[in-house]
């Protein structure tokens, strides 16, 4: 699976006014037939506004196609008419968005729905209901009213769609960590490789293959740095996309100074970013191993930091990608 986008078309974030459809008015009729001089109320009831709705679309991986749709409205419904006969409800709006797309209220923040499987529709804000005609409020006391109920309104707000990419492991990372050399090594995703930071500006998913036809999906967002959480770097963009992973991997890189400190530094940023990720498994990965003679490796290993499982690899020789392989898949099945 290849799933990548340029960085000019990869939009994780929209907003939008939307506005859904007012109901119909019931109909104030009365039957009027040769044989019938008198045959009473017949008005029919308004049809209901339409509704604007999300639908899940897993062709999509980007909400660039929302980017120019600032107003979103949906029909309103048609009055009712004479013979109780109903009017036509108005037709939805429908928007198809990425898997794993959040609709939020853009005022004060409140997640109103969320939308995870590929052609489920989620309603957004919900259509006015049409009115009652007139056949409705025959009594005994009320043989011919005429009155009937207007259509409701629909509603209509700002409402901001976050996307966060659905994976079951996201690797997280300083620039030039080597995630993007792990995930192109181990699944067919094919991220922008290079010796200097930043080479990754846009999240990437690959799915990799395990044994007996197994598989899960790994994410890479773009490096981590110091005060990612508050707005430096690229991170914080980006941060919202693993928090649905179930696992994450720490990947730094063997030839880093101070490996336990960039760790204390990644695990702070995730803290400040949402603690509720520190809840999740995660698994240290030393990578670019291959970096290190066997002394070298012994010293790192003696140094890591205590409380947390580790694994060593180098996605250049494929050393420890298979042992990395079965921990992920351990993690995965225990969560």
């Amino acid at each position: 699976m290849k799933r990548t986008v340029s960085t000019a078309n990869f939009i994780d974030y929209v907003k939008i006014y939307v506005r859904s459809g007012v109901g119909g008015a019931g109909a104030v009729h009365f039957r009027r037939e040769k044989s019938v001089p008198k045959g009473g109320p017949d008005g029919g009831d308004g049809g209901r506004g339409g509704h604007v709705i999300l639908q899940g679309n897993a062709q999509l991986s980007t909400l660039l196609h929302l980017r120019y749709k600032k107003h979103v409205v949906a029909a309103q419904g048609q009055s009712g008419a004479g013979g109780k006969r109903s009017g036509a409800t108005g037709t939805d709006a429908v928007l198809p968005v990425p898997l794993g797309t959040v609709a939020k209220d853009a005022v004060t923040g409140r997640i109103l729905l969320e939308v995870v499987q590929d052609g489920a529709q989620e309603i957004l804000v919900q259509g006015g209901r049409g009115g009652r005609g007139n056949v409705h409020f025959k009594s005994a006391t009320q043989q011919t009213p005429r009155y009937a109920q207007p259509g409701q309104p629909g509603s209509e707000g700002w409402v901001a769609l976050e996307l966060k990419l659905l994976a079951d492991v996201g690797l997280v990372g300083l620039p030039n960590a080597g995630k993007s050399t792990l995930l192109s090594v181990v699944s067919a995703a094919k991220p922008k490789i290079a010796p200097y930071p930043f080479t990754t500006l846009v999240p990437q998913l690959g799915i990799v293959a395990y044994k007996k036809q197994q598989s899960f999906v790994m994410a890479d967002i773009p490096g981590i740095i110091e005060g990612a959480a508050t707005g430096k770097g690229l991170g914080v963009r980006f941060l919202r996309h693993i928090e649905r992973n179930t696992v994450l991997l720490l990947i730094i890189a063997a030839d880093t100074p101070d490996i336990p400190q960039t760790y204390t530094n990644l695990v702070q940023e995730l803290q400040t970013y949402s603690p509720e990720l520190l809840d999740k498994p995660r698994l240290l990965v030393c990578s670019k191993i291959d970096l290190l003679d066997e002394q070298a490796r012994q010293t790192l290993v003696a140094n890591l930091p205590s409380g947390i499982d580790h694994t060593l690899i180098s996605s250049v020789t494929g050393q420890g990608i298979d042992a990395l392989k079965e921990k992920v898949w351990q993690l995965l099945h225990d969560a």
